[in-house]
């Protein structure tokens, strides 16, 4: 009989408490609420926000009547929706949906570029969260609509932000999505197992744990998230896996922490994946700017 594990808290807690990256200042009462000057419209469609943001920010549970694209050129954010959770990485972007609710964690310093689409120009297909690639053209682009309100036109904004929006439609979505169930057993397994992921027990150890029979986890599994037990397993060491690189941490060290034998497995596990060795993955992009750890959240 396994070792009784404590009750986990939720590994992807981003309940908040007191700062916004959408508030103008801390003790906003306004939170999460985009300032005017952002907000998309049928004449903008396509607005952008550029900001440093210090690590350690939460925002709760909030929605947007529009679209949002948050893309880190440098740091990591944490998504969380009702059914699922994303880590994105440097140099990737999240697409959240309209009226989706959503929260936000900062993880690490970061530089956050949002992108707030008006409903009216969301592409066909774009109607669930993913994490994309930012291609070469994209981030130009991105960069090129990030200047100052002065130097842009809204003919050019328009034009900048259909091709921005073509390149987000053709984007390759990144298996980095983390479903989460809601069968409360399940979800007691999934969240032990999100706070100790280098835990390798058996179908059957999880099982005891969670109060149920490996078959009736197993069916869970798969009727609740659409894959195995051991499919679910290897999305969270993925997930987990992107902060820890992030932060510049050997590959041993993550292989190791993760509950894999050897280095070379995890490689092979991940290039598996994403096609792409873990340092080809999280190669620094050239746009990434440089952020500090006292950053102000607003610039």
């Amino acid at each position: 009989m396994p070792t009784p594990m404590p009750a986990p808290s939720d590994p992807w807690d981003v309940q908040p408490p007191n700062l916004d990256l959408d508030a103008d200042t801390p003790a906003d009462p306004g939170a999460h609420v985009v300032p005017m000057a952002f907000t998309p419209t049928r004449e903008r469609p396509v607005r952008l926000r550029a900001r440093p943001l210090r690590d350690g920010i939460r925002v709760p549970d909030h929605q947007h009547a529009w679209a949002q694209v948050a893309y880190t050129p440098r740091g990591v954010i944490q998504i969380a929706v009702a059914d699922a959770a994303w880590i994105v990485p440097p140099s990737r972007a999240i697409w959240i949906p309209p009226n989706v609710m959503h929260s936000l964690q900062v993880n690490e310093p970061s530089y956050l570029r949002t992108l707030y689409v008006h409903p009216d120009v969301v592409p066909t297909g774009l109607d669930h969260c993913r994490v994309v690639e930012v291609s070469a053209l994209l981030r130009e682009l991105i960069a090129a609509i990030d200047v100052p309100e002065a130097a842009l036109d809204a003919p050019r904004e328009q034009l900048l932000g259909a091709l921005i929006l073509d390149e987000l439609r053709r984007a390759s979505p990144l298996p980095l999505a983390v479903p989460l169930p809601r069968d409360k057993r399940l979800l007691t397994l999934c969240n032990a197992m999100l706070a100790d992921p280098a835990r390798t027990w058996t179908l059957d150890q999880w099982a005891r744990y969670a109060g149920a029979s490996p078959r009736t986890i197993g069916r869970l599994f798969r009727q609740e998230l659409g894959m195995s037990f051991v499919q679910w397993r290897q999305q969270v060491v993925l997930a987990q896996a992107i902060p820890m690189a992030s932060k510049g941490y050997p590959l041993a060290r993550i292989a190791r922490e993760l509950g894999y034998r050897s280095q070379s497995a995890f490689s092979a596990m991940f290039k598996r994946t994403f096609g792409r060795t873990p340092s080809e993955f999280f190669a620094t992009a050239p746009d990434a700017p440089s952020v500090r750890a006292d950053s102000p959240i607003n610039e």
